[in-house]
């Protein structure tokens, strides 16, 4: 199999309000759809940010339920040229960075959290690409 892209990240929360209220309000991912007590989906670029309540989904009978429980991580990109400008709105909109890397190839990224405690990197475009190349 060849595959272009991972196109959906899934994250299972216990408050959809508050993940709209950070993914779109704070982070300004657009929203592509909100069922009350059910599900939350944001536009991240090309790819898309699902949200389900996880006690609500993962008794549900059709295809697929949904569920899971701990931390998760995933990564947002932004151009290079936009990764300072991304890193201060995140900074006023009052979100605290945990960590910011330096990679050592010229790449950097930084960490922060969500209301449910999972794991936001935003990551500098070509960032993987540079990865490869520097440890081949």
């Amino acid at each position: 199999m060849k595959f272009n892209q991972i196109k959906e990240t899934c994250l299972y929360v216990a408050n959809l309000d508050a993940a709209k209220s950070f993914y779109n309000g704070k982070l300004g991912l657009e929203l592509m759809a909100f069922v009350e007590g059910n599900h939350a989906f944001f536009r991240a670029g090309s790819s898309v940010l699902l949200c389900f309540n996880a006690e609500v989904t993962k008794n549900k009978t059709q295809i697929p339920a949904h569920y899971g429980a701990g931390d998760i991580h995933f990564a947002l990109e932004v151009d290079v040229a936009d990764y300072e400008s991304s890193k201060q709105e995140v900074i006023a909109a009052g979100i605290e960075i945990e960590q910011e890397v330096d990679w050592g190839i010229g790449m950097h990224s930084f960490y922060f959290r969500d209301p449910e405690h999972n794991l936001v990197e935003i990551v500098q475009a070509g960032f993987w690409e540079g990865l490869i190349a520097a440890n081949q």
